[in-house]
């Protein structure tokens, strides 16, 4: 009999030989597969068959590996290849269509366009797939059932949301010095106030830290940021005055005199400026030079925006036209008669497709650039003072003491405001933030920050404009800038022009290569007749054998100009059978004629 300890040697619930877990991928045993193992787990030798086979998988799969297939723990990749992208996505980041290959023998310019298009559906795909490391979407303001969303107040909306996007709605009461100018840095982190008795303030608003305060004690007409928060531009009552973060007096620049309003092309390094003399001027910050001077002729100058596609100025006037400008030409590129009165204010949005005006005749335009021709018009009360775009598209305008709100105004006509607002005083300037759903609002009683849901990007571009870049990091950004400086020349009202490839006529590049061969290759020689003898290379026969060739010639155009002259003849006259054939037609009206 067996003792207890060698029953349960023998006899354990737990298997010897435990298989592992069996995968999806993974082909289902056969039966009989473990018959070629013995009672005691021992395997049976193989037969020689059997040892063949697997000695041919074994090297099929050395091969497969060769030639680049995957495999997980010996068995081929159920998933190979990368992993794939919705057609959508690719599609929303596609850059430009595939180029026409050229003609055989230009093999070089084949592999180098072969290779660009490479390139660029590389990135295409790489920008599709991080995509998905941009969660962040645009959210509009809703309100409850029969609710009107302009009917909801500012302390509604800072007590609904969080803490920080709360803080984001705050007054600044500067009844001493307004009515004030706004203006936000590149980033949106940094906020420039101008009043009009000459108190200038620069605030880092999200942490509420003031930078520097200064009183310039003269009229201010209006204040810019520059490529960076380290410095800004103040139009002042005489001059145009530099200063830095600090309120430190870097440039007066005398030549810019009666300045009204100013707007910075930051990849262009330019500060436009429109004076009450009526001259638009350009200062190229980089190297403090003048870059251009032109005298418009239409009077007082201030009204004034620009075009964040290509660069170009919009300058609206009191006779009711809208004139676009660019450093390249004394002349105004487009003239557009927009208001029967005066134009208050400009505004275009980023993607360089739609300009909103406002006039004295209380009405509000949406204008397609790109056509020159209207969208849409609508009458407001009261007119609209100040107008401004969102990175989004949401439109604010400014009727006296009251800020509206407006979304899709191009798209769809618009009965009612998306927002409204109250504040203290008339409204003397409007600047959405960027990458933030706030409106500054600059009035008389001094500044406001409103929160509009939905208004900025919510995803922005690191290596453009980083809201959170450290002072090294800025510095280095402010260097490939510079170094990335777009010159003035290249300003055009199409910036895609650039890319086009100048082809020259065949006509031109005849008379080039004529005039450097000296000659022209593709003249038809001279016929010189061949020299004959036993007489026949006298004068008389040479000349007639000139006549003859040039006989040949002729027959050749008369030739052609009959063969044309016949086929109009032929045109003629079936245009006149079809007609003929028209007019032998009977009609239900033909007896009724005499």
């Amino acid at each position: 009999m067996a003792s207890p300890g060698e029953a349960a040697t023998d006899d354990s619930h737990v298997g010897k030989n435990k298989k592992p877990p069996a995968r999806y991928w993974q082909e289902l045993p056969e039966e009989g597969e473990d018959e070629n193992k013995d009672e005691k787990g021992g395997e049976k030798p193989l037969p020689q068959k059997d040892q063949q086979t697997q000695k041919a998988k074994k090297r099929k799969q050395e091969e497969d590996q060769r030639d680049g297939k995957k495999f997980v723990s010996g068995k081929s990749d159920p998933f190979p290849g990368p992993a794939p992208i919705p057609k959508e996505r690719v599609q929303k980041f596609k850059r430009k269509d595939k180029a026409k290959k050229p003609r055989h023998q230009h093999f070089k310019l084949r592999d180098m366009m072969k290779r660009s298009d490479e390139a660029s559906e590389m990135s295409q795909k790489q920008a599709a797939r991080f995509d998905l490391l941009l969660p962040e979407d645009a959210g509009f303001l809703e309100g409850d059932e029969d609710e009107d969303t302009c009917t909801i107040s500012q302390e509604d909306i800072a007590e609904a949301v969080d803490i920080t996007s709360g803080a984001k709605y705050f007054n600044l009461k500067l009844s001493q010095f307004g009515p004030y100018r706004v203006d936000y840095s590149k980033t949106g982190r940094h906020l420039l106030l101008g009043g009009r008795r000459g108190h200038v303030a620069c605030i880092d608003w999200q942490s509420k830290h003031l930078m520097c305060e200064i009183n310039v004690m003269e009229s201010v007409n209006d204040v810019k940021w520059l490529h960076s928060e380290a410095m800004y531009a103040v139009a002042q009552k005489k001059w145009l005055y530099i200063y830095d973060s600090n309120g430190i007096e870097l440039h007066c620049i005398r030549k810019f005199n009666d300045v009204l309003r100013m707007q910075f092309l930051p990849y262009h390094f330019l500060l436009a400026t429109a004076s009450a003399t009526s001259f638009l001027q350009y200062l190229d910050v980089s190297v403090g030079k003048e870059v251009a001077a032109f005298c418009t002729k239409t009077g007082r100058l201030d009204v004034m925006c620009q075009n964040p596609h290509n660069a170009i100025i919009h300058l609206g006037h009191p006779n009711g036209t809208v004139t676009l400008w660019s450093p390249n030409q004394k002349e105004a590129l487009v003239k557009m008669l927009c208001h029967q009165g005066g134009v208050r204010s400009v505004t275009v949005d980023k993607t360089g497709t739609y300009m909103v005006t406002s006039g004295l005749d209380k009405k509000l335009k949406v204008y397609d650039i790109r056509a020159f021709k209207p969208l849409k018009s609508y009458f407001l009360p009261a007119g609209a003072s100040c107008l401004s775009l969102s990175q989004r598209g949401l439109l604010s305008a400014a009727t006296g003491d009251v800020v509206q709100v407006y979304r899709d105004v191009w798209s769809a006509p618009v009965t009612k405001p998306y927002m409204a607002h109250r504040v203290r005083g008339s409204v003397w300037g409007l600047h959405f933030c960027p990458f933030e759903d706030v409106l500054g609002v600059g009035h008389g009683d001094g500044f406001t920050s409103m929160l509009v849901p939905g208004a900025g990007e919510p995803n922005f571009d690191g290596l453009d404009a980083n809201p959170y870049r450290s002072a090294k990091q800025r510095q280095e950004w402010e260097v490939k800038a510079l170094l990335e400086k777009i010159q003035p020349e290249l300003i055009s009202l199409d910036p895609t022009e650039l890319g086009y490839v100048d082809r020259a006529t065949f006509e031109q590049r005849h008379r080039d290569r004529v005039q450097a061969l000296g000659y022209d290759p593709l003249a038809k020689e001279k016929f010189v007749p061949k020299y004959k003898k036993k007489g026949r290379s006298s004068a008389g026969a040479v000349e007639r054998r000139k006549k003859q060739v040039a006989h040949e010639d002729q027959r050749d155009e008369i030739r052609k100009t009959v063969e044309d002259k016949m086929k109009m003849e032929k045109e003629i006259k079936e245009r006149a059978q079809k007609k003929a054939a028209l007019s032998n037609q009977k009609s239900a009206l033909d007896r009724f004629k005499k």
